[in-house]
């Protein structure tokens, strides 16, 4: 994980709940002083639930649809670059092909750093689809997911909240000292206290974070048996701005439903959480 963003991705479907997930990206490129790229994945599966693209039956339908969303991605463009008051620039792509392969290819060809997705309100099927992708886009790449509703666009991240399970995350340390560093924040490293393993955990977190950055740290062991539900209940008690976390079963919420729906923490919190599942974040951990 590098110690800045260059380029900010929002997956757009033309709906309302891209209008945060872009205001959020603004403020963060003009932080960062990175790029945005609005990218629309043109798919439409023959029958619910079935990935076999429609359009390929229907070339001249999918070729008007194509240059319809040519153009709504440029009056995207121009009516948000005003708000670009950094170096940063809009890039807008368009392409074809199931949405989950077609943006990990373009994270990993086009060098991302970040995703921006933002959340629906009131549209309960819309909820669970969107909570599967995020938590299955973020076991498939490797840059960190931020999670936005409506409610969640705080000016700044000045209370970052690093839940910890079993291991000590290198790189959810390193993007937290990132943030932190950039919006003088502070960190908090929870983690439950119902396993004696969790003090040594939260002890070396905190020395590794010490010794890459000099933010101010506070760590606490938490009460309750589900990680995210006690992540969510500290982090409304200190009015936090951040939650960085995984989509891990341990970081997911308790319940049957909420296990059949993948239900990440972003869904139950008004606060923003970014989800960071790099593959290689267990095998580069710390013993603890």
């Amino acid at each position: 994980m590098q110690n800045n963003f260059y380029n900010i991705l929002i997956p757009i479907d033309f709906t309302v709940k891209n209008k945060w997930a872009i205001t959020k990206a603004i403020e963060l490129a003009n932080s960062f002083n990175c790029n945005i790229h609005l990218v629309h994945v043109v798919f439409k599966p023959v029958f619910p639930l079935i990935n076999i693209d429609a359009s390929n039956f229907t070339p001249y339908a999918s070729h008007i649809n194509m240059q319809t969303c040519r153009e709504k991605l440029a009056e995207l463009k121009a009516i948000y670059k005003k708000q670009m008051v950094g170096e940063g620039e809009i890039e807008i792509s368009l392409l074809q092909g199931h949405p989950q392969k077609q943006l990990k290819q373009y994270i990993e060809n086009y060098k991302m750093d970040l995703v921006v997705m933002g959340l629906a309100k009131f549209n309960l099927f819309d909820r669970i689809i969107s909570s599967i992708s995020i938590s299955l886009l973020a076991k498939k790449v490797s840059v960190p997911i931020l999670a936005i509703r409506s409610s969640g666009l705080v000016s700044h991240f000045k209370k970052i909240v690093l839940p910890l399970h079993d291991d000590i995350p290198v790189d959810r340390v390193k993007l937290a000292t990132t943030l932190a560093r950039s919006f003088k924040s502070t960190v908090y490293l929870v983690s439950l206290r119902n396993n004696s393993n969790k003090k040594n955990v939260l002890d070396k977190t905190l020395e590794l974070v010490q010794s890459v950055s000099t933010i101010p740290v506070q760590c606490f062991l938490l009460e309750g048996q589900n990680l995210a539900k006690s992540t969510l209940d500290f982090s409304r008690r200190i009015n936090a701005d951040l939650i960085l976390g995984q989509s891990r079963k341990e970081f997911q919420l308790p319940g049957l439903w909420n296990r059949i729906t993948k239900r990440i923490m972003a869904y139950a919190s008004k606060i923003p959480v970014l989800t960071l599942d790099k593959p290689t974040e267990q095998n580069e951990s710390v013993a603890g």
